[in-house]
């Protein structure tokens, strides 16, 4: 009521005040385009676009100091993560910067006040606005950009964007402005989109051949990989105990789906015990794991559980079998977190949407262009409510789907590196319990090395060219919040026993440093020692030794067999990396869980540490070439192409279990 009030407060005379021209500051800006777009016209004036301004939350510059308070093992208050209300009054947006935006929009905006609403999360301000009123509130033009693949248009404005100088403190982002209908890629395997609500439809892992002769010896590990490969590699045998309380998810994006026949084909070949096992769905704005029934051919092999012509059962098929059968137990529930309809699909935002009330754009805040709006109207959309909130994060949630950085702004990005933040390592909470408790992320680093694929590197500009020779980073992989995995090898001819390789056949393993976050803390002596005794040798414009780097840790990535409608294919991808660092991770939760301790978390701090020294299996081998070089180098301690190296079990489990 207090915010309402305030937000009120004023309006008759605000409206009444003469018009006096205020002083701009340039906000947002950007050199570049994303890969693709190019302005095709100027944008009608009287057209109607929905204006979003994004509030500054409170306290983020304390984000990074909470987190380490709760997630370092030196922290007395290791473990002992915030509640969702405390998170939500920490970072909720001031009473002053809704005040001071809701001024602004009436008085040098002359926007009527009846026209201005607050998001019910408190953290947006929204408003349907003409161009031109946009266009003179801003300072800038708005254009309609074409795609040059896809042929969406996109409206958006040219070069930046401008607001007052009192203003400019209390907003982190304005939309529609910079931010693109982004291409959205998964493990770095790029293809055109129309939209970021459309990430599922993004190319599937590399495909091998079909596998004729399934083997499920450890002979053959340097040709295909199993779980029996897996097992040995990273000394992982385990029994969950407390299967009724650790939780593990992951997320797939619609259409992404798979064929639920296919986990007995898996399970009959390397765990027949789990033969009938089959993850949980957790829908998230009408995802479904499967398409309805319909007349016809068509319905019979949708009701036998096959897809639909556009649909794709790589990626789920990847992740869910090698979850499933690394944990082995019928009795610890998986759960699938399937994103969006099967009309309009879903973005990163729907996701964090669901997963957290106080991020929820609920009644505003979300980007039509980008995000899946719901409920959505469309003949066969999914009509229900937006899903805000309603989920409880499993303990770790395992993804493999990322953006170039270059593909967005900083403040986008900073904006959504905070709540992975926030929802992270500080909050989970459960009604039905006692229990607070951290949640990781996991996600994969990409599968073109320093760069994007197809050889898309940056100019000097910041434009993605192909043959070009600055480094392009990932994106949320830079992000300090999550735990970005790389991807490994068995080289040909070794055995299972030998040391790995950082991967060399088919694809590199994404890794290097950030263009938008700078080096953490935690990572500050790993990433320092690198670059002094191994520097990479290139020019201070070709990558940011200052910023973020990543992977920070890796696990195998090539030639996973997997049943794919009813054949055995080989699969390859950081896409395999993340779901098997994310199951073995999950072990020692469960472990914790069992003798009444707190799931780790976001781990990050740990794992750099001076205690966890000497867990991993270090990796130095091998390169991530892209952008004409031979990239970054595997060395001795933290890299940017393995990180701090893959999981040795035992000694992950007894670090974790030493601690609070």
């Amino acid at each position: 009521m207090l915010l309402t009030s305030l937000f009120t407060l004023g309006v008759t005379s605000l409206a009444l005040a003469a018009h006096v021209p205020v002083r701009r500051v340039v906000h947002e800006s950007r050199r570049s385009l994303p890969l693709g777009w190019s302005p095709v016209r100027r944008a009608e004036p009287d057209a109607t676009i929905p204006l979003s301004v994004g509030l500054v939350q409170s306290n983020l510059e304390n984000l990074e100091a909470y987190l380490l308070d709760v997630s370092h093992p030196d922290s007395p208050n290791y473990a002992k993560h915030w509640t969702p209300a405390q998170v939500a009054d920490a970072f909720r947006p001031s009473a002053d910067s809704i005040q001071t935006v809701h001024s602004w929009l009436v008085e040098d905006g002359r926007i009527d006040a009846k026209r201005i609403t607050l998001s019910k999360s408190g953290a947006w301000i929204l408003a349907n606005v003409t161009v031109e009123e946009a266009e003179q509130l801003l300072g800038t033009e708005y254009y309609v950009y074409q795609h040059a693949e896809s042929g969406k248009e996109h409206v958006a404005c040219h070069q930046a964007y401008h607001v007052p100088e009192h203003v400019s403190k209390h907003i982190d982002l304005i939309t529609p402005t910079l931010h693109f209908d982004t291409t959205v890629t998964r493990r770095g395997i790029k293809e055109p989109l129309g939209s970021a609500k459309d990430i599922g439809k993004a190319s599937a892992p590399l495909m091998g051949g079909v596998i004729h002769d399934v083997f499920d010896d450890l002979e053959h590990c340097d040709e295909t990989i199993t779980l029996a490969c897996l097992r040995v590699l990273y000394d992982f045998v385990y029994t969950p105990i407390a299967t009724d309380k650790n939780t593990i998810g992951v997320v797939e994006y619609t259409p992404q789906s798979h064929n639920e026949s296919d986990f007995d084909v898996f399970f009959a070949n390397f765990s027949k015990s789990q033969i009938g096992q089959r993850p949980k769905l957790v829908s998230i704005d009408g995802g479904e794991h499967r398409f309805s029934a319909a007349v016809g051919l068509l319905g019979l092999l949708r009701s036998q559980g096959f897809l639909v012509p556009n649909g794709d059962a790589r990626e789920s098929s990847l992740d869910l079998q090698y979850v499933l059968g690394l944990i082995g137990s019928k009795r610890e529930v998986v759960q699938l977190y399937q994103v969006g309809d099967d009309v309009q699909g879903a973005s990163f935002n729907n996701l964090l949407d669901a997963l957290d009330k106080s991020y929820c754009t609920s009644g505003g805040g979300d980007d039509p262009t980008q995000d899946g709006i719901y409920p959505d109207d469309a003949p066969g959309g999914y009509d229900g409510p937006e899903d805000c909130g309603t989920i409880i994060p499993a303990f770790i949630i395992s993804t493999s789907y990322s953006y170039q950085e270059a593909d967005l702004t900083p403040v986008y990005m900073q904006r959504q590196c905070a709540e992975y933040g926030k929802a992270s390592a500080l909050t989970h909470g459960n009604d039905w319990t006692l229990s607070l408790t951290g949640v990781t992320f996991i996600y994969s680093s990409g599968d073109a090395g320093v760069g994007g694929v197809n050889d898309l590197c940056l100019d000097e500009n910041g434009n993605q060219v192909p043959g070009g020779n600055i480094f392009s980073p990932t994106f949320p992989g830079g992000c300090p919040y999550v735990t970005s995995v790389g991807a490994t090898q068995v080289v040909p001819g070794h055995k299972i026993t030998d040391p790995e390789s950082a991967v060399f056949q088919r694809f590199p393993s994404g890794g290097g440093f950030s263009n938008v976050f700078p080096r953490p803390v935690f990572q500050q002596n790993a990433v320092t020692t690198y670059l002094k005794k191994y520097p990479p040798g290139y020019a201070s414009n070709i990558y940011n030794a200052s910023g973020r780097g990543f992977p920070d840790v890796s696990a195998n990535g090539l030639n996973y067999s997997v049943a794919i409608n009813g054949v055995f294919n080989l699969v390859s991808g950081t896409s395999a990396s993340a779901p098997t660092f994310a199951s073995i991770l999950s072990a020692v939760n469960d472990a914790r869980l069992a003798i009444g301790k707190k799931p780790v978390g976001w781990i990050n701090p740990a794992i750099y540490s001076d205690s966890f020294e000497g867990v991993f299996n270090d990796i130095t081998n091998g390169s991530n070439p892209n952008c004409g070089t031979q990239g970054f180098l595997a060395k001795p301690g933290w890299d940017p192409v393995t990180g701090l190296g893959t999981p040795n079990f035992p000694k992950m489990l007894e670090k974790w279990l030493l601690l609070p």
